[in-house]
């Protein structure tokens, strides 16, 4: 199995033995899956950038150090994936709501169609009968971690050769993956399903399976069409709102939360008068919330040594109290992007603000430079990036 410990220092650990492969090797191998305990073309560094225990400034400042622009171009490319994502959800929120519209309707179907029900438990459990996505069915519940292109696979034969909805299958990557982004998450299915770029869909075939998991798993049955599904126009890019500015003579708490667990790198620019990690249910599995937990415990610890504070984790319900307790009249939070902890906070703030409490986001330095150029497709963000790498090294 692979482990994942849930602290900076293990990612730090992870990120400096893999620094050496992020240029060629990482090139070379990053589509093929050897399988766990195997993959060393690969970082398996998402699950600690997807809370940022490790940013995203860290990996591309590792990569270009080590290599050099041209030779890292790969990685550098892969880290800026999940930027771009992010960005061009924040300016299309309204696509995630529409996600969150059709999983209740999936959802409703199953609870009145058995038969549907019945496909869908058995694909969530590897019991769908087809090689290696079974196998990768399992992997994910196990260990809350899949190779990229397996991904890809397992969504294309969840959608076109099993002919399952998507949001129930995004939602099962989302519960299961460590790295479980409602950005990236729920784009990429969307792209494998020909929805993110009109018409362009992404079709699983057997001998990609077979040649890039190196004759591991040769799947019969799969489908030789991927038809793209169809949907409204997404709506129009809206701009990137600005945060407020946080009042410096205020008294101030610092509350992270599993979408940044650590607040390293964020620029904080307020005198922190206490600190605390927010635990929101979201709705994933237990060992998902279990590690983003000790994540938080991780990231709370060590940012409360730093200001030279103690701190801990708390609920919902525990903050206006933990607020009171330290006489705050502000909270600052990493902001959230798009999904379930930025719709928590949007819950909290409005029960803080009813007592006299403001609650505001710190948007990081990197996602402020970064999101506003995401507004079209990726490789118009791409022709960016040599521009950002100079700002971000």
């Amino acid at each position: 199995m692979i482990n994942f410990p849930p602290t900076r220092a293990a990612g730090l650990d992870r990120l400096s033995r893999f620094t050496p492969r992020m240029g060629r090797t990482y090139a070379a191998g990053r589509n093929s899956d050897p399988g766990p305990g195997k993959r060393h073309a690969v970082s398996e560094l998402s699950p600690y950038v997807r809370h940022r225990l490790v940013t995203e400034q860290e990996l591309l400042q590792a990569a270009i150090a080590a290599h050099g622009v041209e030779a890292a171009e790969k990685f550098v490319a892969e880290v800026f994936w999940r930027t771009y994502w992010k960005g061009w959800l924040e300016m299309r929120s309204g696509i995630y709501d529409r996600y969150a519209l059709g999983l209740n309707a999936a959802m409703n179907a199953m609870a009145h169609d058995r038969s549907l029900a019945r496909r869908v438990e058995r694909a969530c459990e590897g019991r769908s009968g087809i090689e290696g996505f079974d196998d990768w069915a399992v992997e994910l519940v196990e260990t809350g971690y899949l190779h990229n292109h397996a991904r890809m696979w397992f969504a294309s034969i969840w959608i076109f050769t099993l002919r399952l909805p998507w949001e129930l299958g995004a939602d099962f990557f989302f519960r299961h993956l460590l790295d479980g982004d409602p950005a990236s998450n729920t784009l990429s299915w969307r792209w494998v399903a020909g929805l993110h770029t009109k018409g362009k869909t992404y079709l699983a075939r057997r001998d990609n399976i077979r040649d890039h998991t190196y004759g591991r798993f040769n799947p019969e049955g799969l489908s030789g069409v991927a038809v793209a599904l169809e949907e409204p126009a997404p709506p129009a890019a809206t701009p990137i709102a600005p945060v407020p500015t946080p009042d410096r003579r205020a008294a101030t708490g610092l509350l992270l939360h599993g979408d940044d667990v650590a607040g390293v790198g964020l620029g904080i620019g307020v005198d922190i008068s206490a600190v605390a990690g927010l635990i929101i249910d979201d709705g994933r599995s237990a060992m998902v919330q279990d590690w983003t937990a000790a994540a938080l415990g991780d990231g709370v610890t060590e940012m409360g040594r730093r200001l030279g504070l103690s701190g801990s984790c708390l609920g919902m319900g525990d903050v206006l109290a933990w607020a009171r307790a330290h006489g705050l009249t502000q909270v600052l939070v990493p902001e959230a992007p798009v999904g379930p902890v930025r719709t928590a906070l949007g819950r909290l703030s409005v029960e803080l603000g009813g007592a006299g409490v403001k609650l505001l986001p710190l948007r990081r330095p990197y996602d402020a430079l970064c999101w506003p150029y995401a507004g079209k497709g990726f490789f118009a963000f791409k022709e960016k990036i040599p521009t950002l790498l100079t700002q971000v090294i």
